[in-house]
């Protein structure tokens, strides 16, 4: 029946969602299937009706960061870039925010989950490296030249790396630090600049980026 199917895909996206939340906060190793499955409202024993392992519902929870409809608070846009800012200088302002650093259960799977990922099965590397060839495109997209992928690379780099360590430290003025400079130094690369107040529509002007 039509209702069963959809029944189904609506409560594997549940269980799916719930997995993220837990991986993201605790990591892969310390969430038990039970766990992930009362996080969802349901029973244990469903859960083999929509996986076969837990290691492929964690391949599908990295995935489910590249397929959210309602993007997490921190993924709004904010203040700095208006309607006509590039989506890439958006993500770049989203990712190295006050509200990613906060917002651990809604993490990007590729601060979260980086170590579990470098252990896990070939499934879940895969699913991981989609996640950070979709960011990597977003930059490239915007980038002009033929080192643009370089540099898109590099913004990834600087936006991951600098939320790891952000997010690791005991010391919030060091870990704004980090956030701030990671950002300086990206919009450098990418060659983002704010326009004087009333320049134009856009809060940024992208131009080449710097070689």
């Amino acid at each position: 029946m039509p209702y069963a199917k959809e029944h189904k895909a609506r409560t594997r996206t549940q269980i799916v969602a719930a997995a993220a939340k837990l991986f993201n906060r605790r990591g892969f190793d310390a969430v038990t299937i039970g766990e992930v499955m009362v996080q969802a409202g349901l029973t244990h024993g469903g859960f083999y009706r929509h996986f076969a392992s837990k290691d492929e519902l964690y391949a599908e929870a990295v995935r489910h960061f590249l397929r959210q409809e309602a993007y997490p608070r921190w993924q709004k846009r904010r203040r700095g870039g208006g309607a006509g800012s590039p989506l890439a200088r958006l993500v770049l302002d989203a990712y190295l925010s006050r509200g990613h650093l906060a917002d651990v259960a809604g993490s990007c799977p590729l601060i979260a989950l980086s170590s579990d990922a470098a252990r896990a099965s070939r499934a879940v590397k895969a699913a991981y490296r989609e996640v950070a060839e979709a960011m990597i495109d977003v930059f490239e997209t915007e980038l002009k030249g033929r080192a643009a992928r370089d540099h898109a690379m590099v913004l990834v780099a600087l936006c991951v790396g600098g939320m790891v360590l952000a997010r690791a430290l005991d010391d919030d003025e060091l870990s704004n630090d980090f956030l701030d400079v990671s950002r300086r130094h990206a919009l450098k690369a990418a060659g983002w600049r704010r326009q004087p107040r009333g320049a134009g529509r856009s809060a940024v002007e992208p131009r080449q980026a710097v070689r």
